[in-house]
């Protein structure tokens, strides 16, 4: 049994965790404070509004506990506020510089809100290197505009407007994704990390 743990602060961690526990051999936990990342095999970060995530992760004295998680080479999915609160990095599309807190742990450079509005979601097919093509719902979501150091980015998508673009990225035990897998009920990205975990 894998246990895989959901940051359960604000955002659709719900939606991670139902989909969770119907796979077989997992155990899923909403994770709220430091003492519920102890025997936690994987975590996933959820989508949500990125600046209050942040700062509940400071006001829950969450920010050393997920440092050291990640430093202890445990695999994290992050989706979309999930991916901005890993980057190093993060500018807005109509703002630039944010000044925004991030855990700070993946070397990548985000840019919020790239698409435009709610009403410019859409979803789209991307494959991702090593975990193959994954159906993705793209809200009010992030790009990767560029990785560096040890960081890689695994996905792609060519837009009219913003070219081609990163939007998912690897660094080492880490997965930052801009988009949403478990709107669509895709698994793959889930089963990467569970079996990341059992290795």
């Amino acid at each position: 049994m894998v246990k895989v743990g959901v940051l359960a602060l604000q955002g659709d961690y719900l939606e991670h965790y139902q989909l969770l526990r119907s796979l077989s051999g997992v155990e899923a936990v909403p994770v709220k404070h430091p003492r519920e990342l102890e025997g936690v095999d994987a975590l996933v970060i959820p989508g949500g509004e990125s600046t209050t995530i942040g700062l509940l992760v400071r006001k829950k004295g969450l920010e050393e506990p997920l440092k050291q998680f990640a430093g202890e080479g445990k695999p994290i999915l992050a989706t979309c506020a999930g991916a901005i609160l890993l980057a190093r990095e993060v500018v807005d599309r109509t703002v630039g510089e944010t000044g925004q807190y991030t855990l700070g742990l993946m070397d990548i450079a985000v840019v919020r809100n790239a698409y435009g509005r709610q009403r410019d979601s859409f979803i789209a097919s991307v494959t991702l290197k090593d975990i193959g093509e994954v159906k993705a719902a793209f809200i009010r979501a992030p790009i990767i505009a560029r990785a560096y150091g040890s960081a890689e980015i695994i996905g792609f998508l060519d837009d009219p407007t913003l070219g081609r673009h990163g939007v998912a990225a690897r660094q080492g035990n880490m997965y930052a994704v801009t988009f949403h897998p478990e709107i669509t009920g895709d698994i793959k990205l889930y089963k990467h990390i569970i079996q990341q975990a059992g290795r």
